[in-house]
């Protein structure tokens, strides 16, 4: 017999739509694996002593839309097995989806599994929800009730300044202008403030997934997804005002990339095909900056089929690497993790033995 555990409903007012949201953390029919048309969108995140969680969007046709919610997962065996622990479904056949979700894990060695929610599919009324997991070592953990952080939609990483503060990037697409907004948090992610915004040219705008590096200098480098590719802009007050975007010499079709400073300072890189070469959504390539991402290596091939797209990531402690992407939506419907190392990037090929 499969039970449906309703947590107490929270209500929330999303611009004058009023509906319930609620977590379904045992399985139903409308919500198991065999029951799904799509899945897509991954992220990833490890707990401090090495559990893998996993998260992605999913539903019962074969489309984004009414019918998409939220699905995590972890992995206490290295990514060998795993268990979906928890449903984040707003409205089950309501006219709510949940989609695009993210996972992070904060200094304070909490999970964050971010999604947004938002009534059609153009975003337009849409906000940034969380849950929380004070102990992400523990498959079972409870998480927190789910709260709404900010308008828009978030799907990158936030950011942890050399500062302190959390630097949380959500896009509200093709509503306003200013779209690729960053969010800042002072008090460890119990409030986030409207710090600035870069402003993303209506005709090329898509749906911004604006990532943040801290460079060395201090200032703030941002990538945002366009029609024609990746466009940059740099901030030097901390995030207040940014630069006009123009075009990255970073080479991409339109679709999300993952860019992550690792232990060792580099940066890394995953993306479709070589850096100076556009390509479609296929060869997925980690490459590695050893200057803020003013030059880059040739790379490390992860997948070279047409149709694997969205890479997330972490690092572990022990410099091992993970990035989870996904490939045939609504095909294959698969949800994949590469692991390499950073000898392996640097190589070129599987130098380590560990990929």
């Amino acid at each position: 017999m499969i039970e449906y555990k309703k947590r107490k409903p929270l209500l929330a007012v999303l611009i004058g739509v009023t509906f319930m949201s609620y977590a379904i953390e045992t399985l139903g029919q409308d919500h198991a694996l065999t029951s799904r048309k799509f899945q897509g969108i991954p992220s990833l995140a490890i707990s401090p002593k090495g559990r893998l969680w996993a998260t992605w969007y999913a539903g019962k046709t074969p489309n984004e839309d009414q019918n998409n919610y939220v699905v995590v997962a972890n992995s206490g065996d290295g990514g060998r097995t795993w268990t979906e622990s928890l449903i984040i479904d707003p409205d089950a056949e309501g006219p709510v989806r949940a989609f695009d979700p993210e996972l992070w894990m904060d200094p304070e060695g909490r999970l964050w599994s971010f999604w947004a929610q938002t009534i059609g599919h153009d975003g337009t009324i849409a906000g940034v929800w969380a849950k929380t997991n004070d102990d992400p070592d523990k498959g079972d953990s409870n998480w927190s009730q789910p709260r709404r952080i900010t308008d828009g939609i978030m799907m990158c990483k936030p950011t942890v300044l050399s500062s302190g503060e959390w630097m949380l990037p959500a896009s509200t697409w093709r509503s306003t202008d200013n779209s690729a907004r960053v969010m800042v948090s002072t008090d460890k992610g119990q409030t986030f403030s409207l710090r600035g915004a870069c402003n993303v040219p209506r005709e090329v705008r898509n749906y911004d997934e604006h990532m943040i590096v801290e460079r060395k200098d201090k200032s703030l480098w941002m990538l945002v997804r366009t029609s024609y590719g990746i466009g940059e802009s740099i901030s030097k007050d901390r995030g207040e005002t940014w630069s006009a975007l123009v075009p990255s010499p970073i080479q991409h079709p339109s679709a999300r990339f993952f860019i992550r400073r690792l232990r060792s300072g580099n940066l890394l890189l995953v993306k479709h095909g070589p850096i100076s070469k556009k390509s479609g959504r296929s060869h997925l390539t980690a490459c590695l900056s050893e200057d803020d991402g003013h030059t880059w290596s040739n790379g490390l091939l992860l997948d070279e089929r047409s149709g694997v797209s969205y890479p997330d990531g972490q690092q572990r402690q022990d410099g091992t690497i993970h990035i989870i992407y996904d490939y045939s939506r609504t095909g294959a419907r698969e949800i994949l993790m590469a692991t390499f190392t950073e000898d392996d990037v640097v190589a070129g090929n599987p130098a380590s033995g560990s990929v």
